[in-house]
Parts: structure tokens; sequence; C-alpha cells
């Protein structure tokens, strides 16, 4: 992690700003920002690809799945590695789980993975990764808008 003060600085004030929850709920900073991977990736443990269901076939996605922006779809591509939807997005002995965030017209805008702790990480698109508190930091409106998805998967090894 870059020890840089003016740049820790300059990434929270532009990241509280368009997540304003954060402030309130708590994050810290994890690793500078990289263009390799993106949120999704970050959830599904890929840090080598960006994935998004793109229409020209640019980016990773699962194959099989629907390459649609769609909270079924983004469902569907978790499922491909074994995760299952559930209600609680509490910690849970022998799981790990994500969250997928939607907007208002329910279009996928963000995927969080549950940590060993109970906290959550996140990739903020080709930007920082963050370790929040809670889910609610990412909400609202500035934010990825609200939780459409938990889902779990057991932890293997």
């Amino acid at each position: 992690m870059v020890g840089n003060n003016f740049w820790i600085r300059t990434v929270k004030s532009w990241i509280e700003r368009d997540y304003p929850n954060l402030i309130t709920h708590g994050y810290k900073l994890t690793s500078a920002d990289t263009p390799d991977y993106n949120c999704v990736a970050w959830a599904a443990e890929d840090d080598q690809n960006w994935w998004w269901p793109d229409t020209q076939g640019l980016h990773y996605w699962p194959p099989g799945v629907p390459r649609e922006e769609t909270i079924e779809a983004f469902k569907q591509a978790f499922q491909t590695l074994g995760y299952e939807v559930c209600e609680d997005h509490g910690l849970e002995e022998g799981f790990q789980k994500i969250a997928i965030y939607a907007n208002s017209n329910k279009v996928p805008t963000h995927v969080a993975r549950q940590l060993p702790s109970g906290k959550w990480t996140s990739k903020l698109g080709q930007d920082e990764d963050i370790e929040h508190n809670n889910l609610q930091g990412l909400t609202g409106q500035p934010g990825y808008g609200e939780i459409a998805y938990i889902m779990k998967r057991p932890i293997t090894g």
C-alpha cells in the first residue's frame, strides 16, 4: 500500500464524495488503483480479468451465462462459481458471501465479497480496493444503489 499521505487524502476525498455512507459506516484503503480487474472480478477472486457482460465479448464473462446487464445474469455468473442465493448477509461459519448491488432500474452496479472477519472488500471500478465494515457503506445515491442479492458458497480446502 502506498504510504504517501497526499495520495491517501486525494483518494479518500473522491471516495467519500462518491460513497458518502462510507464516512459513517467506516472503511480503509487496501490497494492502489489498477485497470486489470473490476469489482465483479474481485468478488470472484480473479485479479487478472475484467468481468463484464458486454455484448461485444471484450471482457471476461462465464461461458453459458447471458451477456446482459441484468441482476439475473450476475446471479447466474456467480452460480457458476458455486454461489447460491441466501437471505442473510451476516458472517456464517464455513461460507463465503457476496453481495450484488443494483440501481433503481434494477441494473447491476457493483459486487462486494465478505472477508473471513465479517467485513467486506470491494474494488471501486478501475480504482482502489477497499475494506468496508458493512454493506450499507456503498448503498444509496450517490453510491451503488441497493442490495439486490446476497449469495453464499461453502468454503473449501
